[in-house]
């Protein structure tokens, strides 16, 4: 079972990321976690995190719920916005953490500008400790990064932008 400081951690990183939901099960635990955006809080840029914990072993399942409300930082903006019609996304095959570079010490993968082929390796995403590295699958060039170095990703979330060669 989670102690509930382990839960508080995980609300700050779900709601620190850009994961809608997030499900961990282990030895018989569950816990489920869900952003939502409440339609009169959408123009404030407002979000409530809820977690539910079961345990399933007990003939009543326990539930311990937790609300936290954040203000989400206002994206952004490009200096000169870039046509996204024409531009290959490459997306994340999984969720996991976002890594520009192979450890810390060494210089990132990509950087706006860089030449890509196909094979290029562009990032690496961990998820359960397993880093996974993620190729480009086109041939262009590098023109916008959107994911910073650290940050939880999501399933199909866009990564880098290329302009296809």
């Amino acid at each position: 079972m989670l102690k509930i400081q382990e839960i508080r951690e995980l609300i700050k990183l779900i709601d620190q990321s850009s994961i809608d939901e997030f499900t961990y099960e282990h030895e018989g635990s569950k816990i489920k976690l869900k952003k939502h955006l409440d339609e009169l809080e959408k123009p404030a840029n407002r979000m409530t995190s809820v977690a539910a914990v079961e345990q399933n072993p007990s003939p009543a399942p326990q539930a311990v719920a937790a609300l936290q409300e954040i203000k989400e930082e206002p994206k952004k903006e490009a200096e000169a916005p870039v046509k996204e019609e024409s531009l290959h996304k490459i997306t994340s095959p999984m969720v996991g953490t976002f890594y520009a570079a192979s450890s810390p010490e060494t210089d990132d993968y990509v950087k706006v500008g860089s030449k890509i082929t196909s094979d290029s390796v562009v990032c690496i995403v961990e998820a359960m400790k397993l880093f996974n590295e993620i190729e480009a699958e086109v041939k262009g060039e590098i023109v916008e990064i959107l994911a910073e170095n650290g940050q939880l990703i999501e399933y199909g979330q866009p990564l880098f932008l290329v302009r296809p060669e």
